[in-house]
């Protein structure tokens, strides 16, 4: 597994931070073109398509001989940035850990898929192996959006963000949102003019720590345990001697399977009360039945334990689009942290279980 490792190192030594997060930043193509030239010399069928502009997609396919079913590996090239780290981008491996932006998240899991299409190749298998290294999960999704609005037929998919082994059938969603208080601007010595936007956002406050306690006290899913609500972002008033005319305040609100958008719209009025308010981004929670194949070949292969995870993940939109889709990939520590760091040992298992699962499902 040595090609493995100098693989993940590869991957890592190259900066992919996703630049909708840090502007100016380097984005996917870099890495892409890496990703496009190893799996070109594994004899792999590779396609390198723009989600948008300078933000490529590579698809990397182990043909099968025909009469067999596709699977599909996903992975995402984006990082986060790094500016609380030492040496982000020295891939160095230390008593079994590979350090460096992305080991965890997620380039130990794309090295692990992008071997398993190699050795796909050589095994003789009637369905097709397909490798997606995808651009921008970190921030919209448009790398695996554009893939599942391809036309490409996919029969099963594994999304490989790390579970630390085991096998997740089941994340959260989110939804963003902003509410906004008014006020009346005027000098600080004029209380009989001011009308104070901050101190109007407080009853609002409270309704949503409310609705954050109630939520944290009735556990739902077996699996994902509670719905979450939170404020993010807080920004208000003009300068110090002055009242402040305008509050906003941004939050976000992590959704169970069972919940719709249309329950959160409904939280997020009696939060406001009459106050503006208005729903962001948003994205579907995922869940797949124990029952689906892959679900089992997987559970199978790996003999750990099927969880749900509390970050969201491209698999609800692999779900979404009428694929079965299961979670899993290696352990480690540090996304989006100052320390990152991947387990070789996990990420070779990775490949291994993998591996096992496109001989069963491929046939």
């Amino acid at each position: 597994m040595s090609d493995l490792v100098e693989l993940v190192k590869g991957l890592v030594e190259i900066d992919s931070i996703n630049p909708d997060l840090i502007p100016g930043a380097a984005g996917e193509a870099e890495l892409a073109g890496y990703v496009a030239e190893w799996a070109e010399r594994a004899g792999l069928d590779v396609e390198v398509e723009e989600a948008a502009p300078g933000r490529p997609n590579v698809i990397a396919t182990a043909r099968g001989s025909g009469g067999g079913r596709a699977l599909l590996l996903n992975a995402h090239m984006d990082t986060v940035g790094v500016d609380t780290m030492e040496a982000p981008f020295d891939a160095r491996v230390e008593e079994g850990r590979l350090y460096g932006r992305g080991s965890y998240d997620m380039k130990g899991s794309l090295a692990a898929i992008l071997v398993v299409a190699a050795e796909a190749k050589g095994l003789g298998l009637r369905g097709d192996v397909v490798v997606a290294a995808v651009a921008d999960e970190e921030v919209a999704s448009i790398g695996t959006e554009s893939l599942v609005a391809s036309g490409r037929r996919f029969d099963a998919a594994v999304v490989a963000e790390p579970t630390e082994l085991d096998v997740a059938i089941a994340h959260k969603g989110f939804a963003g949102f902003e509410i906004e208080t008014r006020g009346r601007a005027a000098h600080g010595s004029r209380p009989d003019l001011g009308e104070d936007a901050i101190v109007r956002m407080g009853p609002v406050l409270t309704r949503l720590d409310e609705l954050a306690s109630r939520l944290l006290a009735s556990p739902t899913h077996r699996l994902l345990g509670t719905g979450s609500v939170h404020a993010s972002l807080i920004v208000g008033g003009q300068e110090f001697s002055s009242y402040p005319e305008r509050c906003l305040l941004t939050g976000e609100r992590r959704t169970l399977p069972d919940e719709s958008l249309e329950d959160v719209e409904r939280e997020l009025l009696t939060i406001a009360g009459d106050s503006a308010h208005r729903l962001g981004v948003s994205r579907r929670p995922f869940e797949v039945a124990e029952e689906e194949e892959i679900v089992r070949l997987v559970h199978g292969h790996a003999g750990t334990d099927l969880i749900g995870v509390p970050f969201w993940t491209d698999a609800a939109l692999v779900a979404a689009s009428g694929v079965p889709t299961v979670v899993f990939g290696p352990h480690g520590e540090g996304a989006h942290a100052a320390v990152e760091w991947v387990e070789v040992a996990s990420v070779e298992r990775c490949a291994e279980v993998l591996l096992s699962v496109a001989q069963d499902f491929c046939g």
